[in-house]
């Protein structure tokens, strides 16, 4: 039985107005996952993977950030 465990773990915080985001990122086996969630309360916003991390980021970054547009109008009085 083969156990994959993540590797090159990385997190951050990016400002996607209006919004803070924090970016999750890791490699198991050869395959890149991200996860992109509301900083405050901690919701995931977007999940991707990808053949590399700058792939994978860019691709969640991508679809939080359509998604939190749309929080965002829905939110503004």
């Amino acid at each position: 039985m083969n156990i994959i465990r993540p590797e090159e773990y990385q997190e951050r915080i990016l400002p996607v107005p209006p919004f803070q985001v924090r970016i999750v990122s890791y490699r198991l086996g050869e395959e890149f996952h991200c996860s992109v969630d509301n900083v405050d309360p901690g919701a995931v916003v977007a999940r991707s993977q990808g053949a590399t991390r700058a792939e994978a980021e860019a691709k969640a970054v991508e679809r939080a950030t359509k998604r939190l547009e749309t929080s965002a109008s829905r939110i503004q009085p």
